[in-house]
């Protein structure tokens, strides 16, 4: 499965993206933001990735989303979103995301999301998504509240990073369905 946007194409991550994929989230700028990747990030790391997303994607019922952000034209890799904990029954996912530190603030994040997020409320007809972000990482903060999230609390010290065994904050936010009809137009 394929998603595109202006700039960007949203596809599985496949064998070729390692190189590109080792070069973005090899940075503790980036990994330390982000619950399970270590740091440093390895080839070994990377395979495990690509082939953990293959095998889900094949999951019945499916449980997981997973997509590489890569640029228009080139098709070059520069992040990840999904959307995980997707439960039909529910009509519920979780939003994740992230970008390599060079194509920050060029509002790749989201572009990325607000597809993802149209997917997810569109085609796989979801009531609620659910996002959550340490809460010293305002570029992320502030990205999921410019999306339409609402804020809904804290989760004090509740998630430890894998890349560097630092205790967060979590901030969760959530959107239901009829309020990402009005967030988006905002977007645009």
């Amino acid at each position: 499965m394929k998603l595109q946007t202006k700039r960007l194409i949203l596809r599985p991550p496949t064998m070729r993206d390692l190189k590109d994929l080792i070069e973005n989230i090899n940075n503790i700028k980036v990994s330390g933001n982000l619950l399970v990747v270590p740091h440093p990030y390895k080839i070994k790391d990377a395979k495990w990735f690509v082939n953990h997303c293959k095998k889900r994607r094949k999951e019945k019922p499916v449980k997981s989303y997973e997509f590489s952000i890569a640029l228009k034209p080139e098709n070059k890799l520069i992040g990840g979103v999904g959307l995980s904990h997707f439960d039909k029954y529910q009509g519920t996912a979780t939003l994740g995301y992230w970008l390599g530190e060079r194509y920050w603030k060029n509002g790749y994040g989201t572009e990325a999301a607000a597809k993802i997020i149209d997917f997810g409320f569109n085609k796989l007809k979801l009531r609620r998504i659910d996002v959550e972000a340490y809460a010293e990482n305002a570029a992320s903060n502030a990205l999921i509240r410019k999306l339409g999230f609402i804020y809904e609390g804290t989760l004090r010290k509740a998630k430890r990073a894998k890349s560097d065994g630092k205790i967060h904050d979590g901030k969760v936010y959530g959107m239901m369905k009829e309020e990402w009809a009005k967030a988006r137009k905002k977007l645009k």
